[in-house]
């Protein structure tokens, strides 16, 4: 055994083997434990009573509400019996932290929220006196509501509240609280109505946008439909496509900067704010559109020699698929997973962000707060998030890897065994978790360095000078490139361990060798599908913002409309993302699969190749191209020696 893990004989037959072994089982049971302590760290909130503090509440005394309570010590009020006052009433709700996120205004524990406005200091005695429901401070008597309390009562007027679901805090129903966030913000960015115009357009188009959104996910399951039966022709109308679409909208963008550019200067000096935020919209848009263009029309010029292995594989990628039906739903599986893990994970940071013991601050409020090692919880759940995310996603594509490659190997490919998606995801549970969870970890390690480093650059940001400003740069950009590489041969071990039942060392060792050995052949094929991919994605956006930037056209005289439709292009290239990942994960299995088929055959009796049919015609011509042009050499042999003679 290696220091990794890796085996000294790394001789394969590379051919799935039925008779597996656990691997990576160490890393296996690190995750486990790793996991065993998040569930410490979300139990350790729990008994805290952050759970009760999340959920009901407390007050600015460090009572629960809806509870019996302790004593604080050095906090008169504290320990009260709150059982019959279950809601949080703020006496100024709109007392706003905008940095912090927090509500800095003093609250109660009330036994009702106010269902009507109270206008005056009478109005909340007599709903005191009605409901029993005391809406000033603890320490103020019921009699002396009359008398003005600024501190102690809450600021009038007092706006018709409820609760929140889920949630017990009185929230004022009234919009004066939402107008007021919106102008802290808006000071906060110093410049209130450009903010003010980008909200009023998103919400004036919320109905496009949805309707935009569904499009592009049509759009989506059309092109995976167009892979499958004209997977021939594809490349091809990808290509000419994504050329008229890059071309058509850039013409239509600078024709629209051009219309709105004549179009301010007749409007009135009132109206011209809007517009003149469009045009500068539309000049930034139009020259980004230019770029891409120019970019996209000459990477179809250098690879337009390298798209015949890509079609041929991407017909046997349609048959995959077509064999293999439950692939398609593969990312859904797989996004739910992420969906309830990122709502576990949300739930326990909130839990953390009320937990701890009582602490009484100089403003004579009392929160809660951890001490000691417990107070760095955070940093243990957030390595969490992104290693079991990434193990998550790793867990696709082993399921995947292992699913084509049983397809691949199959000789006889209208008999395929059972359903190989379903045994992949067996043989991964029960064979092959520790090595997605070695995989994930790697990339966890890298990650974490590049998001530190961000997370610093953004706090230092017009601070440093120029040479920390570049080096920080520089090293996220090279983490970046690392992180991606890594991503890359992780995919190509998991496929090798699919294959060989081997550790993630000795898979990602192997899998190496071969991409090495065939750099050139795998390196442009690999290129040329994640491009055709890339061009479908490209395509799918181009379209659904061609069609808002129709839409959404008829709304610039009013309202900005430049944010609705950056929405909907995100949206629209994270759905056609989900489809064609999968996709994109079966092409790499299949790029992989086929440099191993041709290395370790030839065709011969007992050497026969496993690809299909129009692979094996691929290699077939390129066998006949190589013999033409050596026997084109042989030619140029004789008559350069002639020549030389005479």
């Amino acid at each position: 055994m290696g220091c990794c893990g890796c085996e000294e004989d790394s001789t394969r037959q590379w051919k799935p083997i039925e008779q597996r072994s656990c691997t990576d089982i160490l890393w296996l049971l690190i995750l486990i434990l790793f996991c065993i302590g998040m569930v410490v760290i979300c139990g350790f909130a729990i008994a805290s009573g952050a759970a009760q503090r999340l959920v009901y509440g407390y007050d600015t005394y460090g009572n629960i509400c809806g509870q019996k309570n302790v004593k604080v010590e050095g906090e008169k009020w504290s320990g009260l019996d709150q059982t019959n006052n279950k809601y949080v009433f703020f006496l100024d709700p709109c007392d706003l932290d905008v940095t912090a996120f927090k509500i800095r205004s003093k609250a109660l524990c009330v036994a009702k929220c106010p269902a009507t406005d109270l206008n005056t200091l009478s109005d909340i005695y007599n709903f005191a006196k009605e409901n029993g429901t005391k809406l000033c401070d603890y320490s103020l008597d019921v009699e002396k509501y009359k008398t003005p309390n600024q501190n102690l009562c809450p600021k009038l007027p007092v706006k018709a509240s409820k609760p929140i679901p889920f949630f017990h805090r009185c929230i004022p129903a009234g919009s004066r609280c939402f107008e007021k966030f919106i102008k802290a913000l808006t000071n906060f960015i110093s410049d209130n109505s450009v903010l003010q115009r980008v909200i009023t357009g998103v919400m004036t188009s919320k109905e496009i946008i949805v309707g935009l959104c569904f499009l592009s996910l049509a759009l989506s399951m059309l092109l995976m439909v167009v892979i499958r039966y004209i997977s021939r022709v594809l490349v091809w109308i990808l290509a000419i496509l994504t050329i008229l679409c890059s071309i058509g909208g850039t013409a239509v963008l600078w024709w629209l900067y051009v219309a709105q550019k004549n179009a301010v200067k007749e409007k009135s000096a009132e109206d011209q704010d809007v517009g003149e935020d469009n045009v500068k919209a539309l000049l930034v848009y139009a020259i980004v559109a230019t770029v891409v263009t120019v970019i996209l029309l000459l990477l179809m010029l250098i690879m337009r020699k390298r798209v015949a292995l890509t079609i041929a594989l991407f017909n046997v990628a349609g048959k995959v698929f077509v064999e293999m039906p439950l692939l398609v739903f593969q990312p859904l599986w797989t996004f739910i997973a992420l969906a309830l893990f990122w709502v576990y994970w949300v739930a326990v940071l909130l839990l953390l962000g009320t937990a701890g013991y009582p602490e009484r601050k100089d403003d004579g409020n009392v929160e809660f707060r951890m001490s000691g090692p417990l107070q760095y919880t955070w940093i243990y759940h957030l390595v969490g998030l992104i290693w079991i995310s990434e193990f998550i996603l790793a867990c696709q594509q082993m399921t995947v890897a292992g699913a084509v490659v049983t397809y691949y190997f199959t000789r006889d490919k209208r008999n395929i065994p059972g359903i190989p998606i379903l045994s992949s995801i067996c043989r991964l549970i029960r064979y092959h978790l520790g090595t997605v969870a070695k995989g994930s970890f790697i990339i966890t390690l890298v990650k974490i360095p590049r998001l530190i480093l961000m997370y610093v650059h953004n706090q230092l940001k017009g601070k440093e000078n120029a040479v920390a400003k570049c080096m920080l740069k520089a090293c996220i950009c090279c983490l970046w490139c690392l992180e991606k590489c890594l991503m890359y041969l992780n995919r190509n071990a998991y496929v090798a361990t699919a294959i060989n039942s081997t550790n993630f060392c000795t898979s990602a060792k192997d899998a190496l060798l071969i991409l090495v050995e065939n750099a050139l052949r795998v390196a442009s094929i690999n290129t040329v599908g994640d491009f055709v991919l890339f061009l479908g994605k490209v395509l799918i956006v181009l379209i659904t913002g061609f069609i808002g930037i129709l839409l959404l056209n008829h709304q610039r005289d009013y309202t900005v409309w430049v944010l609705p439709l950056i929405i909907v292009c995100l949206f629209a290239f994270f759905v056609s993302h989900c489809f064609l990942s999968t996709y994109e994960m079966v092409v790499d299995v299949l790029f992989l699969c086929f440099a191993v088929d041709s290395k370790n055959n030839d065709g011969s009796p007992g050497r026969e190749y496993y690809m299909d049919k129009s692979l094996m015609e691929f290699m077939d011509n390129s066998r006949k191209a190589m013999r033409s042009v050596d026997a084109r050499g042989a030619e140029m042999k004789p008559m350069a020696s002639g020549a030389e003679n005479a």
